[in-house]
Formats: structure tokens, C-alpha cells, sequence
């Protein structure tokens, strides 16, 4: 199983991980218990019961760079341009906009 961690505006929003079943995506509970906080995306909107998809959240996909930077990420890093998560986990701590992703050890 992969993790991340998902930041809006640099408070954890919430955890996004991969198993054999697909991709989970639910909210922090307490990022959840503000409602000063945004939803991460408007099609992910606040709840307390998490999103499951067989394939990466569109939002998410999103988030990953593209053409030339996503090039030289993938030669940098030798990273499957078909693992959608790992390259999520790799290139997103530092997008534009006010979500970031952040990789998250196992042990953790």
C-alpha cells in the first residue's frame, strides 16, 4: 500500500492511498471539523466517509505535470509513466495552486 498525505494550504487535508483495490481518498478528521476549510476539490467535497476509484481520482491525475517537465521527471527519477501514483508521490510536494501531496513512509 502507497500514502500520501494531502495539504491544502500547508494544513493536512486528508490521506490518499493505493492497495490492490484501487485508490482511497478521506478527509482528516480534523480538517473536517472546521468549516473554514475548503474541500481539496470541488468534486471531492467535505464528508466523513472516504472516495474509493479503481483508477486515480481525475483531481488528483491532475496534479501531475506534463510534456517536458513530466519528461524529465521520469529520467530523473526512473519513474513508469503509467504509475500515476508514484509519479503523484514524486512530483506534487511543491504544485501550484493550494494542494500538495506528500509522501508518507509505511512505518509512519
Amino acid at each position: 500500500m502507497r500514502k500520501g498525505e494531502i495539504k491544502y494550504n500547508d494544513l493536512t487535508a486528508g490521506w490518499l492511498t493505493q492497495d490492490e483495490e484501487g485508490f482511497h481518498f478521506s478527509y482528516d478528521a480534523a480538517y473536517l471539523a472546521s468549516e473554514n476549510h475548503n474541500p481539496v476539490s470541488l468534486t471531492l467535497p467535505k464528508q466523513q466517509a472516504a472516495y474509493h476509484s479503481a483508477t486515480l481520482f481525475p483531481f488528483f491525475d491532475g496534479l501531475i505535470p506534463e510534456g517536458w517537465l513530466l519528461d524529465i521527471a521520469e529520467k530523473n527519477w526512473k519513474l513508469n509513466p503509467r504509475d500515476r501514483m508514484g509519479l503523484l508521490l514524486a512530483c506534487c510536494k511543491d504544485c501550484i495552486g493550494a494542494v500538495s501531496v506528500h509522501p508518507v513512509n509505511e512505518e509512519e
